[in-house]
């Protein structure tokens, strides 16, 4: 067998390593830019250190936007391309239109046209290096999987596909039960009798044990996996795992005691982030609305031709605690959508009119939402609210559905803008498992984060 490195990338190295070079490259060629041509507009030295700073805090904000930090995209050189040419086009306009902490226009407007190529190029150079080397195979995190044999196909897939670089070499068949080993074609099963060996030749960088101790988790197992916890070899947990690499909490895996699983964030009970999460929602809210009149002329024409009646409806939600209230939102179906009872929306609904279906990719159909934030009833940020009847149904299937009510619920939300359009239990078990990690790791950092994934929803036109 060929050696094979065992060196790797976690996720949130992959992340910070991406941020960090792209600031480094994009400064160094200003730099050398500077040094080689007639380069007056942008100057990295002490006198001038606030336009790198600014610079820099554009650039990490518009590739978040454009998804540059998005690992399954910033493998993928074609996408990688486009999401480049974006980020530099509203950065170096930002940069522009920003004179009081930035420099200001040069008297020569062809430097402005170095500034914009000069950017393009360090990044294309840099990302196609991060692609060839970085993401390749060699890089790859090499895992043994210890399980029971039938959850080993789900557990995977769920795995490898939040993370290309996250490689399942072979698993360890754990329980006691027979399994089918045809659907295991392209996975090495190996012996529970020598998991230190297979550690060892395999070049295995991560030990993720994924049974319980009553199923399979025996003394001569246990004793291995102390063995090589003691030589330097990582063992970790598979929801631990699997929360972080998927920024999900498992729920379909947690035991009944879910308190070992669910430190709450003590945000949640913190004054100071609450009054902050807070003023945070009104200025967003503000903000929408100021946006919602400036567009109202567009919706209100648009209603009258594609809609054709209310331009608002409102609809019986759950908030906070179990609480109902009364949501607002643009109408984006036909007025008699439910003559038939209540149902979930299906992605592509016949009920949605044509201009409904506007509203809702570009959500503008959530901007009346607002409303409810200012109110009290909802934040910007939050679960989803769901109706009570759906609730009610939701809650007799799925493990923990009612504790997102914990919090109130949001127009938009760590679900909303990482989970796919929703129509089956399935897709509501994902997003119950999105709003349980926000609710685990609540965070000032993170509502920043959703609010940046937002805007890259609505300029890719991706809502639901």
């Amino acid at each position: 067998m060929s050696h094979k490195s065992s060196i790797h990338f976690d996720i949130s190295e992959r992340k910070v390593l991406l941020r960090i070079v792209d600031i480094a490259a994009v400064l160094g060629i200003l730099y050398l830019v500077g040094l080689v041509f007639d380069f007056d507009y942008f100057k990295i030295n002490a006198r001038h250190w606030v336009w790198s700073i600014v610079l820099a805090l554009y650039l990490t904000v518009f590739a978040t936007i454009f998804e540059l930090y998005n690992l399954q995209k910033a493998s993928k050189y074609e996408t990688v391309v486009q999401n480049i040419i974006l980020t530099t086009s509203l950065t170096v306009l930002f940069y522009l239109l920003t004179p009081f902490f930035t420099p200001t226009l040069p008297e020569n407007r062809l430097q402005i046209v170095y500034f914009f190529v000069a950017m393009n190029i360090a990044l294309f150079i840099w990302r196609y290096a991060y692609i060839v080397l970085i993401s390749a195979p060699r890089f790859f995190k090499r895992v043994l999987l210890i399980g029971n044999g039938e959850e080993i196909v789900t557990i995977i897939a769920s795995l490898q596909k939040s993370d290309p670089n996250y490689k399942v070499v072979g698993f360890i068949h754990s329980g006691s039960s027979n399994f089918k080993r045809g659907l295991f074609q392209n996975i090495q099963e190996f012996k529970v009798e020598n998991v230190a060996k297979t550690v060892q030749k395999e070049f295995i960088s991560e030990v993720v044990v994924a049974t319980p101790q009553s199923d399979g988790m025996t003394v001569a197992l246990y004793n291995q996996l102390i063995l090589l916890l003691e030589q330097g070899t990582p063992i970790r947990e598979y929801t631990q795992v699997y929360e972080d690499i998927t920024r999900r909490v498992p729920v379909q895996h947690v035991d009944k005691d879910f308190y070992r699983y669910f430190p709450f964030s003590r945000s949640n009970q913190n004054k100071l982030y609450l009054f902050l999460h807070r003023i945070l929602d009104l200025i967003l809210s503000v903000i929408g609305l100021t946006v919602g009149l400036i567009l109202s002329p567009i919706i209100i024409f648009g209603n009258l031709l594609g809609n054709r009646g209310p331009i608002f409806y409102t609809q019986t939600r759950v908030g906070q605690n179990g609480q109902h209230f009364k949501i607002y939102k643009l109408r984006s179906m036909v007025i008699d959508a439910e003559k038939d009872g209540a149902q979930f929306a299906l992605k592509r609904d016949a009920r949605v009119t044509k201009f409904g279906r506007f509203l809702r990719k570009s959500r503008f159909d959530e901007i009346p939402q607002l409303v409810n934030v200012i109110k009290g009833d909802m934040s910007v940020i939050g679960p989803r609210p769901e109706r009570p009847i759906f609730v009610k149904e939701l809650s007799e299937k799925i493990p923990f559905y009612e504790v997102r009510h914990l919090v109130k619920p949001g127009v938009t939300g760590w679900a909303q803008v990482n989970a796919k359009y929703g129509v089956s239990q399935e897709d509501a078990l994902e997003k119950l498992q999105y709003d349980l990690y926000y609710i685990k790791h609540r965070s000032i950092f993170l509502d920043i984060s959703i609010v940046i994934k937002t805007l890259s929803t609505i300029i890719f036109f991706r809502g639901q």
